[in-house]
């Protein structure tokens, strides 16, 4: 499911903030944006968005602040300094200029000053960045909620819609073989211009039209994925793949249901199925 949150967590002069973006994807993927100096952290960073969801596509945003007292530190090449002040010396006594050659100029100077980042404390830096990433995901986890109970609404009318469907089916599917009884003998009788069909075989067309025609196992095994569907959708733990597959074993059967039939109005109600399942799938997609 889509979502986005943000975490910030600090100490001791050092401000960590984590941003995470979420859309849907059938699997797990998880993208950290990180410098080559933050790769350590990003481990933690995984696992705090593992702990918290089992599919989607998660792209991580990280920025760190270090303004502690020991986030810089300032060295100073003395004797490159002394080669440097004896130079200018030697410059002004030789063609007799004015010395303006300060301690300004002298930290201006390549390489006479460096500035150097020390080793950061990386178990506090990696505490602040699983603080920063928990408030990012739980705030993350609120829209995904809104979403979540907005699918949940549209999933149960959708598969209620198949249930009714499915009954529609389940009621019809008796009067198929029926109606192609009386059609068959009808269309015969025409032919026969008035004599009478032989009625042993006519009987054995009809049942083997029957056994031909029979959907009661995929009515029964639909109806069986639906009321495990609906139970599933009212667990609260993630129910993602469980219903993906469920979803393509609902495709199974109707699509089966639809070979079999030979009749206008039962291919009627396969066909709006179909239509249906296919929109499961779909929103099946938003779900963890």
């Amino acid at each position: 499911m889509t979502g986005y949150g943000k975490g910030v967590a600090s100490s001791d002069g050092r401000t960590v903030t984590v941003e995470i973006k979420s859309v849907n994807n059938r699997f797990s993927e998880i993208n950290c944006k990180l410098p080559k100096s933050m790769m350590y952290i990003d481990d933690a960073l995984q696992k705090c968005i593992r702990e918290r969801a089992t599919r989607g596509s998660f792209d991580v945003y990280f920025s760190y602040e270090n303004l502690s007292d020991n986030a810089k530190k300032v060295t100073v090449d003395h004797a490159l300094a002394k080669e440097y002040v004896a130079a200018a010396k030697s410059i002004r006594a030789e063609f007799m200029l004015e010395d303006d050659y300060n301690v300004t100029a002298l930290l201006r100077t390549p390489e006479v000053v460096t500035v150097s980042v020390p080793d950061d404390d990386r178990e506090l830096v990696v505490r602040l960045v699983r603080e920063a990433a928990t408030q990012a995901m739980t705030r993350l986890d609120e829209m995904r909620l809104k979403e979540g109970k907005g699918i949940l609404e549209d999933l149960t009318k959708l598969i209620g819609n198949l249930d009714r469907l499915l009954q529609s089916a389940k009621e019809r599917a008796p009067l198929v073989v029926r109606d192609y009884k009386t059609g068959l003998i009808a269309r015969v009788k025409e032919l026969l211009d008035g004599y009478e069909p032989d009625e042993a075989k006519l009987l054995n067309e009809v049942a083997f039209f029957a056994d031909k025609a029979d959907i009661n196992e995929e009515i029964s095994r639909l109806s069986s994925h639906i009321s495990q569907f609906m139970a599933i959708c009212a667990e609260n733990v993630p129910q993602g793949r469980r219903l993906d597959f469920l979803s393509q074993e609902m495709v199974r059967e109707v699509n089966t249901m639809g070979s079999k039939s030979n009749d206008i109005t039962l291919t009627g109600y396969v066909v709006a199925m179909k239509n249906e399942v296919e929109k499961i799938k779909e929103q099946i997609r938003n779900v963890e």
